[in-house]
């Protein structure tokens, strides 16, 4: 404060001075004050005006984001929008409906824009009335338990804390998420319930899409009932059939500066060259593989456990964590793309956004090469959505080729069915559609234009900081299958990480990568016991939890009961971490290890029938001594088996009704004694 008052205070001393001079009687003290005084007030006074210049920041503003870029309303005025269409999005999947929802509006003589809740005031909503014919809707993706996707999560706080009059706005909602989670759509839910409770105005049922099923279909048969419920509401009619719009716009290099050409990086150009924290999604470390390897004696599959070095990075992780890593597609796949396509995969380009007013300029970095952006970039090896194969159709030379694509893209129970059969159950990615219908043969920009992006995996990391400060540990099972049309497919990440072969030097073993906070966490109180429960490689956050165990053990500290159960087919074939969790139990640490090896008898054992063999300890620990259940791996069809099993103990030896029983292991999860950390 003095520094800013002192060029303010000058003039006012020498002022006090003269007065000093006049006025003998004044003591020197009383020019000390006098100065102060004037000072002080000639520094509010010439610094009030700015103050009040700056605008009081809503709750949901980012400081960094400029103000006129915070209002959607504003935007929309000025571009001429009426839908906006805002996604939380954690895997693309979510985005991609929101563009595609944006998109349709002009079929109707609408306007719409997606928009990420992130990069806006929300508060705004309120103002949306402003605009005639508006409307809002939301593709809200749940993550984890019930959780907002990142992007959503001040959207989420605001939705909670607001006490805004949303009388004015129209608003629909469609939410992504699966069955086979206990908070099914939870996301999804809260918004269409909490707009309505703030008076806003719903046009359109809720939609609740199901990724454990067809989630394309459960968007696609919303979509069409949304747009008529849409126009009946605003009086308006579809213009004409649907019709290809292009987004972006493509623009060859022929001569530019290779230094300023993406290859690969996530944001910052050359930032995997010159690495600066923090690391996070748009700015991943690149870690060195330090150790890769295979983690079962037998058997078909590949079970693999990796370490990447973290030193200098100055990540920090928990046990429980996830880590992020962002994978690349198989280089053989993308030089058939290229071959098929007769394309220069080594040409510079870029996709610039045709809305000059849009904050996406670009679907992915740009400039760059084709073979760079089918590598890193795109996602080549999922079956394509409806969108694209609609946007396809119209370069298939055949009209046999042409109609089965428009088909496939259509509403019609039919055409979903042959969808369903054709590209999702068949498994049938982009380079083997292209290969099935010769006389498809879309130019490459559109293409690179339609695929969505190559998404980052998420990993439960094996370690714990405590003991591994310096690397983190991945435990992962390649995938690898012949699907109906007698093609292999790989999953693009555990093929990529098998092949990552630890060295001195070289990119070779270098794998970009980011860490994920989690509330899959151990008690606070080291005393407390916990019981783990994870088959195949839903071991891994419990050889991180072990090892922390060990740790406090080893620090002095009181340890409670650490129970685990764990699963595999065949004792002989993948026992995962046995040396270790041998010496863990000979050290004291793991008080308890009960393996099941479903397929070494007759009858299949799964670790839900070792719970019910050891009931009574599993209910002493849980009601007496207050353990933390921990339950981590497939969620279709483990994370339910384990559940019930819970529901059959605590019924037994709760004396409780099953609804009873039910309410006891919700409650368990509510107080976070019961966590989960699954997937499907």
């Amino acid at each position: 404060l003095t520094a800013m008052g002192d060029p303010g205070m000058d003039p006012a001393m020498s002022a006090a001075d003269s007065t000093a001079q006049q006025d003998s009687l004044f003591s020197m003290m009383d020019v000390f004050l006098i100065s102060l005084i004037t000072g002080l007030f000639t520094y509010w006074f010439f610094f009030r005006k700015k103050k009040e210049e700056v605008p009081e920041l809503p709750k949901m503003q980012s400081v960094a984001a400029p103000v006129r870029d915070s209002s959607f309303i504003e935007k929309m005025k000025k571009t001429g929008r009426n839908i906006v269409v805002f996604y939380g999005s954690q895997t693309g999947t979510a985005e991609e409906f929101a563009n595609r929802l944006s998109k349709d509006a002009h079929r109707y003589g609408l306007r719409g824009m997606a928009a990420d809740p992130e990069e806006y005031d929300l508060s705004d909503l309120s103002r949306l009335s402003e605009i005639d014919k508006s409307l809002a809707v939301f593709c809200m993706a749940t993550y984890g338990e019930g959780d907002p996707t990142d992007n959503a999560q001040d959207f989420y706080d605001w939705l909670q804390e607001a006490d805004a009059d949303l009388s004015g706005l129209r608003f629909a909602v469609f939410g992504l998420g699966n069955k086979t989670y206990e908070h099914f759509n939870a996301m999804g839910k809260y918004v269409d319930k909490r707009l309505e409770e703030l008076g806003a105005q719903r046009i359109f049922e809720l939609g609740l899409g199901d990724d454990d099923g067809n989630l394309e279909e459960d968007f696609i048969t919303w979509r069409e009932q949304f747009w008529p419920a849409v126009c009946e509401h605003f009086g308006v009619e579809a213009t004409g059939e649907e019709s290809s719009i292009r987004q972006y716009e493509l623009v060859v290099h022929t001569d530019v500066n290779m230094n300023k050409v993406y290859t690969g990086e996530m944001g910052r150009l050359k930032s995997y060259e010159n690495q600066k924290p923090p690391f996070d999604a748009k700015n991943p470390f690149l870690a060195q593989v330090t150790e890769n390897r295979k983690l079962n004696e037998g058997g078909e599959r590949h079970l693999m456990h990796l370490e990447l070095d973290i030193s200098n990075s100055k990540i920090r992780y928990e046990s429980g964590d996830h880590v992020a890593v962002y994978p690349a597609n198989d280089s053989s796949l993308v030089n058939q793309i290229g071959e098929i396509l007769g394309t220069d995969l080594d040409t510079v380009m870029s996709l610039n956004n045709l809305d000059e007013e849009s904050n996406k300029k670009h679907p992915f970095p740009c400039p760059t090469s084709y073979r760079t952006a089918l590598t890193y970039y795109l996602d080549i090896t999922n079956p394509p959505r409806t969108n694209v194969l609609y946007e396809l159709a119209q370069y298939a030379a055949d009209a046999g080729e042409q109609e089965r694509l428009r088909k496939m893209a259509s509403s019609a129970a039919e055409g979903k069915a042959l969808y369903l059969s054709w590209v999702v159950e068949a498994r049938r990615n982009i380079l083997a559609i292209l290969q099935d219908m010769p006389s498809l043969r879309p130019p490459i920009d559109h293409l690179c234009e339609l695929l969505p992006r190559l998404q980052a995996r998420y990993y439960s990391i094996a370690s714990s900081s405590k003991v591994h400060p310096n690397s983190i540990h991945i435990c992962a099972v390649m995938v690898e299958y012949e699907t109906k049309t007698g093609r292999l497919n790989k999953g693009v990440a555990t093929n990529w990480l098998k092949n990552k072969v630890p060295a001195q030097n070289g990119s070779s073993s270098l794998v970009p990568m980011y860490v994920r906070k989690s509330q899959f966490r151990l008690p606070f109180k080291p005393s407390i016991p916990v019981i783990m429960i994870g088959p195949g490689t839903g071991i891994a956050p419990f050889i991180g939890f072990i090892q922390e165990r060990a740790w406090l053990k080893q620090q002095g500290k009181e340890v409670g009961e650490t129970v685990l159960y764990y699963g595999c087919r065949r004792e002989r074939e993948d026992y995962l971490y046995r040396e270790e969790l041998a010496r863990f139990q000979k050290e004291g640490v793991l008080t308890q290890l009960n393996v099941a090896f479903s397929r070494d008898q007759a009858e299949k054992v799964y670790v839900q029938h070792l719970l019910k063999k050891n009931k009574e300890n599993i209910w002493k620990l849980v009601n007496e001594e207050m353990a933390h259940i921990y339950v981590c791996g497939d969620a279709r069809n483990m994370a339910r088996d384990v559940q019930n099993a819970f529901y059959e103990i605590v019924s037994e030896f709760g004396n409780m009704s099953q609804p009873q029983a039910m309410d006891y292991v919700k409650k368990l999860m509510t107080k976070g004694r019961y966590s989960l950390d699954v997937w499907s």
